[in-house]
């Protein structure tokens, strides 16, 4: 990443000590966040409150991410969220989100909301009525309407602080990844060659 990494603290070292604990290393993007973990935790903090509270499923969430990611040309979260979506579909799915491209194996509510993502990440002042009325024939409620939007908003200013200071996918995300997923994301920030 662009920035140096912060000096060791017992807030630093939890943050990294965390990833150890959860991952078997230390995340890229943990290194920058590090130098606010107060402001990460915030985020985590907002993020599960929006999710753990709404009738959107993981599957939709990870559509929202891959779609909103890709939209924006962030590998981290793309190749990261794909591998969930994969997991959650199969890699054909997960590669044809990321690549915004037409898929049977996507519900008709998942097709909608991908666009809508697609929509809101890369023009949301060109967003119309029209546009909220076919994830209402979609399926969704208000309150899903809101949010997913929400949510993708939160997934894009995160993606967009991590592509900003240069952090890279971590190799272990990446080569955990199915090849389709890897595959259908040339764009964005390759990921580390190697642990930093």
């Amino acid at each position: 990443m662009f920035l140096q990494p912060p000096s060791d603290t017992d807030t630093v070292t939890r943050v990294y000590q965390s990833d150890r604990d959860q991952l078997g290393f230390v995340m890229n993007l943990s290194r920058a966040w590090a130098w606010r973990p107060d402001v990460f935790d915030g985020f985590a903090a907002l993020r599960n409150s929006l999710t753990t509270r709404s009738s959107l499923s993981p599957r939709e969430l990870a559509v929202i991410v891959c779609a909103a990611a890709s939209s924006l040309g962030d590998a981290y979260c793309s190749l990261a969220w794909g591998k969930k979506l994969a997991q959650a579909a199969d890699a054909a799915t997960a590669a044809a989100v990321l690549q915004a491209r037409d898929c049977d194996a996507l519900s008709a509510r998942e097709k909608a909301l991908a666009s809508w993502v697609r929509k809101v990440a890369t023009d949301p002042n060109g967003t119309r009525a029209e546009d909220v009325e076919a994830l209402r024939t979609a399926g969704f409620a208000e309150q899903e309407i809101f949010e997913a939007t929400t949510f993708a908003a939160f997934r894009l200013a995160f993606s967009t602080v991590n592509d900003a200071l240069g952090v890279r996918a971590d190799r272990q995300i990446a080569e955990s990844a199915p090849q389709e997923v890897r595959d259908a994301v040339p764009f964005g920030r390759q990921p580390a060659a190697a642990d930093a």
